[in-house]
């Protein structure tokens, strides 16, 4: 745990009424929920929860409450629900918080706005827990735009909630390393679950009266939401970026890529191959498989026990995959079942491919605003 700026002011001087905190915890995904827990666990009190309203899941599209939702309704916790708060659509469960009279609010990946008239309800503010060192990484997927970066460690702020998006000044962090074939999904958990301790002592300091916060500094970065095209697998890459993006997108939104029969100028048309975590691998490197010398970037092979999918400069070990129309399994398992060998689309025949999908995709688009105007 380390301060958030190396020339932060000293702590004042403790108040001498000091009193557990009443909480209002926002948030939505099971990324939120160990937070939620620690405060549960806490000598604060959980006056309220605000989340998401329930969504359509699975191939049924059932209504379903978020986890947040279902860890507080457990714990008997008020559960309120909104997909925003501004404007009139928001102003009913703003009155519900002013009701909850809460001392301060935290915020875990909630997933809408705080407008500003909601910031000073609470005499503390909102709080925020986001996962990276800020500014870097602002905005809705900073651990996965991390490690498909390559970076080596990340962290997690606490920080206060101001109009700007992720701009408010920051109270605590925490940091980590990023190992070499850590998803982001896992180190996305680690961060969760020391990032309750991490709101606690933030609370503990705002009731004491020792909090303080200090502007960020550097250059902010920006970490857009991912879409399923940002799992799009080229192995015509470096060994680590390839392994970088695969880990990233791992579990959401998934790394993909396009499966053609090896070494034949078939025409068969590529189908898709989902990919899981995976270990970068250099030529000359002690776990390099000799036999890989001669693969082109694309191959995917078995050898040693392991499935390897081969790049420019090394190789990936494959941890599970999923084949079109199949359900998820090991990459050896699945590559000893193969007839022929396979490989993935990369560099000029994939941008060849994705072209000719798209022209495809204007050609469809076309015909049907015609006949929409024949019918009209």
């Amino acid at each position: 745990m380390t301060d958030p700026h190396p020339d932060a002011t000293p702590d004042p001087e403790p108040r001498a009424d000091a009193r557990p905190l009443r909480v209002l915890f926002t948030g939505t995904p099971e990324t939120a929920v160990p937070v939620l827990r620690a405060l549960l666990g806490s000598e604060h009190e959980v006056v309220g929860v605000l989340t998401r309203p329930d969504a359509p899941v699975g191939r049924k599209r059932v209504l379903t409450p978020s986890p947040v939702a279902r860890a507080a309704e457990e714990a008997g916790v008020p559960v309120l629900k909104a997909d925003r708060l501004r404007g009139e659509a928001g102003a009913p469960v703003l009155d519900q918080v002013r009701a909850l009279a809460p001392d301060v609010a935290v915020v875990v990946a909630y997933g809408a706005i705080v407008p500003a008239d909601a910031l000073g309800i609470p005499e503390h503010g909102w709080l925020n827990l986001h996962f990276s060192r800020l500014p870097a990484y602002r905005g809705a997927a900073p651990v996965q735009r991390a490690v498909m970066d390559g970076v080596d460690s990340v962290g997690a702020d606490v920080f206060r909630l101001e109009e700007g998006l992720d701009t408010g000044p920051v109270f605590a962090r925490i940091e980590r390393p990023v190992g070499p074939e850590e998803t982001s999904g896992e180190v996305l958990a680690d961060l969760a679950e020391r990032g309750g301790p991490l709101v606690l002592q933030v609370l503990a300091e705002l009731a004491a009266g020792t909090a303080v916060a200090v502007p960020q500094e550097g250059e902010p970065t920006h970490a857009a939401k991912l879409t399923a095209a940002d799992g799009l697998v080229d192995p015509a890459q470096d060994v680590r970026a390839v392994a970088a993006r695969i880990n990233g997108v791992t579990p959401e939104p998934g790394a993909w890529g396009w499966l053609v029969l090896a070494d034949t100028d078939d025409d068969a048309t590529p189908v898709r191959l989902k990919l899981a975590g995976v270990l970068p691998v250099a030529e000359g490197d002690e776990a390099w498989p000799a036999d890989l010398a001669e693969s082109a970037p694309g191959a995917v092979v078995s050898t040693g026990g392991s499935g390897w999918l081969r790049t420019r400069g090394g190789a990936v070990r494959l941890g599970r995959v999923q084949p079109a129309g199949k359900k998820e399994m090991a990459a050896a398992d699945w590559l000893r079942g193969l007839p022929a060998p396979m490989a993935l689309l990369g560099g000029d025949a994939l941008q060849e491919h994705q072209e000719a999908q798209a022209e495809a995709a204007r050609r469809r688009a076309a015909t049907t605003d015609t006949r929409t105007g024949e019918q009209a």
